[in-house]
């Protein structure tokens, strides 16, 4: 039987927080502010307390309502991937399904993929229920580093902080139903995956004050943007080869929201029309790996999807050690 998604969901931490939280209005005037890689949206949201896995149940339990199921008894698999995992070592998880009330089959703790993470998990997912490993499957991203890593007092000062946004998404999949995940295409390139790190002196896990944060190697800079650039539209041309299509026949391309200058690159290198590219980076800011399924979510309820769409969801990871892409075709 195909894998097909039956709904998604999202949840969304707090009041939304203005730009001015970091930075001034005349800071945000300033060149290096205005620069696309780095310009603030108007607004995000940020953690303020939340653990992981109650995000998670926040996004989870209204879509179960609306399937009119219960998680007991209705989630094999549970896959989740978090920025920040709330434990280190036990990840999410288990506590989420505690919170559910349910207890999978499987329950994976999937640190990589990042950006890509969606993509990622359909395939994983889909590959176990063919195999017949699981019959239904619930995949939660949760970022969450933006109102516990970005919004401290030093480091949110720094261009990329202002860009991150805090939020939850999850879909719930299962054989036979829903709208059928027609291809999914991944691909890895771990030479790249140094090229993202912690600055900082010390261990992330040793004591001390200073504050770390996530950057770049700045003489890397370049190459970085070309293989986002590049990534993304490689893998959905992989996808859309897979299920005999053009890319130019997309009906509704979701993809992760880093910045502006990446969105009109991706669209214009696929050639799809600005209003079928969802854009949720203004409100939301750069939700990572929740950048995916929170944006289809509000794109759904805002009636931006129609039955018969095909939609492809797109991302790509960290420096560029990973870009997914997947195709369903949607009926609600």
């Amino acid at each position: 039987m195909p894998t097909g998604i039956r709904d998604v969901g999202s949840y969304l931490p707090g009041p939304p927080v203005p730009a001015t939280f970091f930075f001034t209005e005349e800071e945000l005037a300033s060149p290096i502010a205005s620069n696309p890689l780095f310009k603030a949206p108007a607004t995000r949201h940020h953690v303020n307390g939340e653990r992981a896995a109650e995000m998670i149940a926040a996004a989870a339990r209204p879509m179960f309502e609306r399937l009119g199921t219960e998680p007991a008894g209705s989630v094999d698999l549970l896959i989740t991937n978090v920025m920040l995992p709330d434990h280190p070592i036990t990840g999410s998880g288990a506590e989420t399904a505690d919170l559910l009330g349910c207890r999978p089959r499987w329950i994976i703790d999937l640190h990589n993929g990042g950006c890509a993470s969606f993509g990622y998990m359909l395939k994983l997912a889909d590959t176990m229920i063919a195999s017949g490993a699981a019959r239904t499957a619930l995949l939660c991203n949760v970022q969450n580093g933006a109102g516990q890593f970005f919004a401290q007092p030093k480091v949110r000062k720094s261009p990329y902080a202002a860009v991150a946004g805090d939020g939850c998404g999850v879909a719930y999949l299962s054989a036979g139903g829903g709208s059928e995940l027609l291809g999914a295409s991944v691909i890895h390139a771990p030479e790249y995956a140094r090229d993202l790190g912690l600055t900082g002196t010390r261990k992330y896990w040793a004591p001390g004050t200073e504050e770390l944060m996530v950057s770049f190697p700045q003489d890397k800079l370049g190459d970085i943007i070309a293989r986002g650039n590049r990534l993304v539209p490689e893998a959905v041309t992989d996808v859309c080869k897979q299920i005999g299509v053009a890319t130019e026949d997309i009906d509704v391309l979701i993809t992760n929201q880093p910045n502006k200058m990446f969105l009109a690159n991706w669209r214009q290198a696929l050639g799809v029309p600005e209003e079928r590219h969802i854009d949720s980076f203004e409100e939301f800011g750069n939700l990572y790996t929740a950048g995916v399924p929170v944006t289809f979510d509000r794109a759904l309820r805002a009636g931006a999807v129609s039955d018969g769409d095909l939609v492809v969801f797109a991302g790509f990871a960290h420096a560029g050690d990973m870009a997914s892409a997947a195709a369903v075709r949607w009926c609600g």
